[in-house]
């Protein structure tokens, strides 16, 4: 059955606020159980906001889990939803996104809205931002063009944990949450004027990780979940169309 376009959208906007919550409400927390350690803030962060993503899209896969702008986009353009449906879906995430924020905010005393203070810029973060979308486009793709969807909520959840510690942007790699973290002045925080080149970049990221899928798994050599290589895939189908051709 094709679930209705509105329980997609509220599943859009409901794993985004969930999302920005978990990233923004751990970072607060770490931030106050252990002030004076930098790497173990960043550590607690990690692992609640990775846990949380598992989740989350466990939840609600079945009905709609991207949670990302960018992946929505990807999505649109490769035919699985419409524009009129992505657009509609990035403006839920981005809207509903900023109210996680300031549910985060309320959840442990700070003013609902708090504008970030802390600058996020040069071009060691900003690249770091291309490769930890890449990356997380890369994951995306690569479990779902395989058969192997099931596993993404768990590949997706490692690989945002991991790539706090890899990159040097500790892994924005979402537009909606990059807006988001804007209106807290906290340990998740990002200035509002850092936040263009991040958008950016994480733009840059998402056609790099789409163009890495593209060449590593074209949907057309997979047909349903089909676990065999392209080469025995390709063998199959040559077998099959030298049967429709030759004689009995």
């Amino acid at each position: 059955m094709t679930t209705p376009i509105h329980r997609k959208l509220v599943a859009e906007a409901a794993g985004t606020m969930f999302l920005v919550a978990a990233v923004i409400v751990s970072r607060i927390a770490a931030s106050r159980l252990s002030p004076q350690d930098t790497g173990l803030q960043l550590l607690e962060s990690a692992i609640a906001t990775g846990a949380a993503l598992t989740a989350l899209i466990l939840a609600l896969q079945p009905v709609s889990s991207a949670f990302n702008p960018v992946i929505t986009v990807i999505e649109a353009g490769e035919g699985t939803l419409g524009w009129g449906h992505a657009a509609s879906a990035v403006g839920a995430q981005i809207a509903v996104g900023t109210l996680g924020a300031v549910i985060a905010n309320v959840m442990f005393g700070l003013p609902a809205v708090s504008l970030a203070t802390t600058a996020r810029t040069g071009p060691g973060i900003w690249l770091a931002e291309v490769v930890a979308t890449a990356g997380l486009v890369m994951v995306i793709g690569g479990t779902g063009r395989t058969g192997r969807a099931d596993w993404t909520a768990f590949a997706v959840g490692g690989y945002i944990t991991a790539a706090y510690w890899f990159t040097s942007s500790t892994s924005f790699a979402n537009p909606a949450v990059t807006i988001a973290r804007m209106l807290s002045d906290s340990f998740a925080g990002i200035a509002p004027r850092s936040v263009p080149l991040f958008l950016l970049a994480q733009a840059v990221g998402g056609a790099v990780g789409y163009f890495l899928n593209q060449s590593l798994y074209p949907r057309r050599r997979f047909v349903g979940a089909d676990p065999r290589t392209d080469e025995a895939v390709d063998a199959s189908q040559q077998h099959q169309g030298r049967g429709q051709h030759e004689p009995h």
